[in-house]
């Protein structure tokens, strides 16, 4: 890659990733909104879909099954109780251990949450052919790969 003293800010591909996702965040902020969800945040979407798919993860699981940092996952259950999505509840098997729980408002807003998260997708990536966007996600994927690594796998 050339330095970054001679490349434009529009060539530099982490000023990009970082604008698409600024943009790609305040676009499901302004569709969760419209679609009457505006308490569902953009950052929830991980959590949710992870719980959707197995409810009553222990926090640390939760947090490796949806790639964020135990101390982020903190934060983030702590806004999502606010918001009436998540309940910690004790393990029984182990007291130490809290599991994460869907709420009865976690488990409503589903089908709203995936109808807008495929409609804004299908908004952002109207007109890039899909093997561009597959081929985009190898090159993302691989990216994080290498950050967690220190180099590719």
């Amino acid at each position: 890659m050339s330095s970054m003293k001679d490349r434009d800010l529009n060539d530099c591909p982490y000023y990009l990733i970082t604008r698409a996702s600024l943009m790609m965040t305040s676009t499901f902020k302004r569709s969760f909104a419209a679609a009457g969800i505006g308490r569902v945040r953009p950052a929830f979407l991980v959590v949710l879909f992870c719980l959707w798919k197995q409810e009553g993860l222990k926090m640390i699981d939760l947090a490796r099954a949806s790639g964020l940092e135990p101390s982020t996952m903190t934060g983030l259950l702590d806004r999502m109780e606010r918001e009436g999505f998540v309940t910690r509840e004790p393990d029984p098997d182990d007291r130490r251990v809290q599991k994460i729980m869907l709420t009865n408002s976690g488990r409503g807003v589903r089908r709203t949450v995936e109808k807008m998260v495929d409609e804004t997708l299908d908004l952002l990536f109207d007109g890039i052919p899909e093997g561009d966007v597959d081929g985009a996600n190898v090159v993302l994927r691989q990216l994080i790969v290498n950050a967690r690594t220190g180099g590719a796998s």
